[in-house]
């Protein structure tokens, strides 16, 4: 029996099968969103450090609303002191 055949039989799984696919793209969607973010390390051997080439004012959050970012005086010390 064909799938679209289950379905015309027991309608009752459309909304079921629709939110279970919804919920599949988005998890695939948010992994692969997730690769192209500065803070996951994909290849180690290319980019050992990716922490270190992070702009302070660039929001590394999902969802910012209405916050300003800047850099903290400490660790520009830090990293000047440590080069």
């Amino acid at each position: 029996m064909s799938f679209l055949k289950f379905m015309m039989k027991k309608k009752e799984l459309i909304p079921l099968f629709a939110f279970v696919g919804f919920a599949g793209l988005g998890a695939t969607y948010m992994c692969i969103y997730s690769l192209f973010k500065t803070d996951v390390i994909v290849n180690r051997k290319k980019n050992p450090e990716p922490w270190e080439n992070v702009n302070p004012y660039e929001p590394q959050k999902l969802l910012t609303i209405h916050q300003k970012w800047e850099p903290v005086e400490e660790l520009k010390m830090v990293k000047q002191l440590t080069k």
